[in-house]
């Protein structure tokens, strides 16, 4: 009775809003019990800006729901050198990957703003592996992609002189923030992006600032003037 009052309520049985755990692309397509059931039994969290949600290498014992905010994703090498993946937008679910193979999170994870999380214990999320075919499918679809993005990430760095892979990096994230593009944390957090360093960053922006393509917004964003122009920059290989 509880349960039927959860599904049709939109409320768990903890008394939260089991609902949103349907946004989340890894579970858009589980019944509503289960969704009741993940969210029961996971374990709520919030980060303020800054904070660490995950460290490298940390053992991956729950799998990390971002239900609202942002997290950069970042893993230091060998020699000491900090490299950013990227910026992770709630609702999603984070680190997949780090459950199926038991070799600890594959990067740091930090707040960019507040941010509203659920913990999910792995053994849940394995078992879910196990029973849905949508959900099988989605982390399989999920990996393919990793490794396509790898691999093109590779051909870019080793092939595209910085402007380039700056004027890329611009168009991308214009696709999903319109014409204004906030830089991943800073310059440095730019330039760990795009694996060059800061001095090289600042100076290939000053390229595109000087050749009207981009220029400073006030509150700190880039503002892309040209578009099919910087187009013609990301393909350019000298």
């Amino acid at each position: 009775m509880v349960l039927y009052h959860a599904i049709q309520t939109g409320v768990g049985v903890d008394g939260h809003g089991w609902r949103r755990l349907r946004d989340v692309p890894l579970f858009a397509r589980l019944p509503d019990a289960d969704l009741v059931a993940l969210w029961n039994v996971s374990v709520p969290r919030r980060y303020a800006a800054g904070e660490v949600l995950r460290m490298q290498g940390e053992p991956a014992d729950h799998l990390l729901v971002l239900l609202s905010g942002s997290t950069a994703a970042s893993a230091a090498t060998a020699g000491g050198r900090v490299v950013r993946f990227g910026t992770w937008r709630g609702p999603c679910a984070l680190d997949k990957v780090a459950l199926l193979d038991r070799a600890g999170h594959t990067a740091t994870f930090t707040a960019v703003g507040a941010c509203s999380v659920r913990a999910v214990p792995r053994a849940r999320f394995m078992t879910l592996l196990d029973d849905s075919a949508a959900v099988r499918a989605h982390v399989l679809r999920l990996l393919a992609a990793q490794a396509r993005a790898q691999q093109d990430r590779l051909t870019v760095t080793m092939t595209l002189p910085c402007e380039a892979r700056l004027a890329a990096w611009l168009l991308e994230a214009a696709a999903d923030s319109g014409p204004l593009v906030s830089l991943p944390g800073s310059q440095q957090g730019l330039a760990d992006l795009l694996g060059v360093t800061r001095v090289t960053v600042n100076r290939a922006l000053s390229r595109l600032r000087g050749d009207g393509l981009v220029r400073p917004a006030p509150d700190g964003r880039i503002e892309l003037l040209a578009p099919e122009l910087l187009a013609q920059r990301a393909t350019r290989h000298s």
